[in-house]
């Protein structure tokens, strides 16, 4: 199972750490967050131990309204029930209770530097991403015009080197020669650069080669989301290769299906440059233009205009 580690989240977000040192190995698996309301009024039917508690000055106001003996009772309960960590917004009191039971139960408390709203968007956005289910896959990926596109292919077909010219071309290296795809949620695949391998390419005869350095800030970016795959391949004379553009193939990750596009490679070819209008057609075509079936269209009515003269 996917976690993350409440020392991870601690460090990633800059959080405070009020009480509960103990509680710094222990793993958040949901990336859904909790909002105590409720359980402070006595309320824990639907609560869920897995899930960050993030109480921010509503939440907390309304726990101080309560008899102290009704406090420590139901704030006692959360802790029992051993939810992750807890998480306080900027300018929040925390009262002295959590600290008492943050260090019984061995669970931390921290404090956050931004207000309730901010701070659940951005912890439940890191949860998201750090959780979503991940695979790696070898190949290069480029932001071509706005189009996160995925080369693929076997080893020594030319990936690297075509993405290098699509770079000099204007366009954005996301990750060579492996890509961690990761589906936040059906129909939207992320894909990025392992940490070691950001802005890196390797180039067969050259080697290693830093984009941003070569080609300015500009040539590289974190993450993109996948719209395209386009495998590469050694041409095949005794292979049926769509010249029309009328056949789709699709490419499934997780629970995506995505387009894929094969382009046979030959010398002579200039492979960059169609990557780059394959692209730019499939951009067309979720804009509404599909080249190849107003082709076939125009010529159907030719075809029924001779026909009919």
């Amino acid at each position: 199972m996917n976690y993350v580690s409440v020392n991870d989240l601690a460090n990633d977000n800059n959080l405070e750490l009020l009480a509960g040192k103990k509680g710094l190995n222990a793993k958040i698996s949901e990336d859904m967050i909790s909002r105590p309301g409720l359980e402070f009024a006595g309320f824990f039917d639907y609560f869920d131990n897995k899930r960050l508690v993030l109480i921010g000055s509503k939440d907390n106001s309304f726990l101080m309204l309560q008899p102290e003996q009704v406090q420590r009772q139901n704030v006692e309960k959360i802790f029992k029930l051993n939810p992750p960590c807890l998480v306080f917004s900027k300018n929040v009191q925390v009262s002295p209770l959590f600290y008492e039971y943050a260090e019984q139960y061995g669970i931390c408390v921290f404090q956050c530097n931004l207000r309730t709203t901010q701070a659940s968007s951005k912890l439940y956005t890191y949860l998201q991403d750090m959780l979503a289910p991940r695979i790696s896959v070898h190949g290069t990926l480029l932001d071509i015009n706005g189009m996160g596109t995925l080369i693929i292919g076997k080893s020594g077909i030319g990936k690297s080197e075509t993405a290098l010219d699509l770079i000099k071309r204007g366009h954005q290296l996301i990750a060579d020669d492996l890509v961690e795809i990761m589906e936040k949620e059906p129909g939207n695949l992320i894909g990025a650069a392992p940490e070691i391998l950001r802005r890196y390419m390797e180039i067969r005869g050259i080697g290693i080669v830093d984009v941003v350095t070569m080609f300015g800030a500009g040539a590289y970016r974190n993450r993109k989301n996948i719209q395209l795959v386009v495998e590469l391949q050694a041409w095949d004379n005794d292979k049926y290769y769509d010249r029309l553009g009328l056949e789709t193939q699709k490419i499934k990750y997780f629970n995506t299906e995505i387009t894929k596009i094969t382009i046979p490679v030959l010398p002579g070819r200039t492979v960059s440059l169609l990557v780059e209008s394959a692209a730019m057609n499939e951009k067309l075509k979720k804009l509404g233009h599909f080249a190849a079936q107003e082709f076939i269209e125009k010529v159907d009515q030719r075809a029924k205009r001779g026909e009919e003269e």
